[in-house]
């Protein structure tokens, strides 16, 4: 069970940290969200290779060891499941931009409510994750919970339903992903972001932002809000299901709706307030048979 808990943990963690993005993203509400987009991925390649360069070679050649002696087919599979997971965490960086700087900051919010959904039900579909009957429940209270607060507008709740599913399938593709040490794939699928979007970046380029304010909140953004959290998801992945980190998000969307609600001002009624209490609630409940086990290990 230590081991399960250091998992459980680095979700809940990375879930902790993406629900204060919206601060720094804020504070870059001039400039477009492509121009975002482009610095927020080139930043954390520099990153995320120094990070491995210095303190993880070994790991590495590893991963390199491992791809030279799997089988043609299986080389395939394991590219084919990068590059689909790479465009679908692109676009969805690129739409939660967007919808926070451009739509509102609870269409992001929203939309890490309904993505935990997307995520269980993909992984009892998909990958035959087994879901006990009060993690059934969990998802109904959970279902029950976005549908009252999905009473606002339809662009909203159309752009949520977007980001949100972008990342699930993420998500499900990772989880199927479980013989590379999750920091490579990271730093890989960054990688290929680069060369993805490096086109577009040379056909908009404008000339090169020099504010420092820009350049404080880029590398914020590249390394406490996206090197950091997505590697503790996809490490959250090794030891539970996707279904398991897929309801952990749910602790993201509260805590911006927290954010948004005490340091942008943003107003909330008491039908809101009782549906993200339901989803909190939500939450525990999901998660309560792997909680009580940790407990009883404390215990002994």
């Amino acid at each position: 069970m230590p081991s399960k808990s250091k998992y459980l943990l680095s979700g809940v963690l990375s879930a902790v940290i993406w629900g204060f993005f919206a601060i720094p993203l804020r504070n870059l509400k001039a400039y477009p969200s492509e121009q975002i987009l482009y610095y927020r991925i080139f930043t954390s390649l520099v990153v995320i290779w120094l990070a491995i360069f210095l303190f993880r070679r070994s790991e590495l050649q590893k991963d390199i060891s491992y791809f030279k002696k799997i089988t043609p087919r299986e080389k395939k599979i394991v590219l084919s499941q990068v590059i689909g997971a790479t465009v679908l965490l692109v676009l969805n960086w690129y739409t939660f931009i967007y919808a926070i700087n451009n739509v509102s900051i609870k269409s992001g919010a929203f939309a890490y409510m309904v993505c935990p959904l997307i995520t269980a039900f993909g992984g009892f579909l998909i990958l035959k994750e087994h879901l006990y009957r009060v993690q059934i429940v969990a998802l109904v209270l959970a279902t029950v919970s976005i549908l009252m607060l999905a009473t606002g507008s339809v662009v909203e709740v159309a752009w949520s339903v977007i980001i949100a599913a972008l990342y699930a399938f993420y998500l499900i593709i990772q989880r199927k992903m479980q013989n590379l040490d999750k920091l490579n794939v990271l730093a890989v699928q960054i990688t290929l972001a680069v060369a993805l979007m490096l086109p577009f970046f040379i056909y908009q380029h404008t000339g090169l932002p020099i504010a420092p304010k820009f350049w404080f909140n880029v590398t914020l953004i590249a390394v406490l809000f996206t090197v950091i959290p997505l590697f503790l998801s996809l490490f959250a992945l090794v030891g539970i299901p996707s279904s398991t980190l897929g309801i952990i998000i749910y602790i993201n969307p509260i805590i911006a709706f927290t954010v948004a609600i005490f340091y942008f001002d943003e107003k909330i009624d008491p039908h809101q307030l009782l549906a993200y209490l339901l989803l909190l609630f939500a939450v525990f409940l999901f998660n309560w048979n792997m909680i009580t086990d940790m407990l009883k290990f404390k215990r002994k």
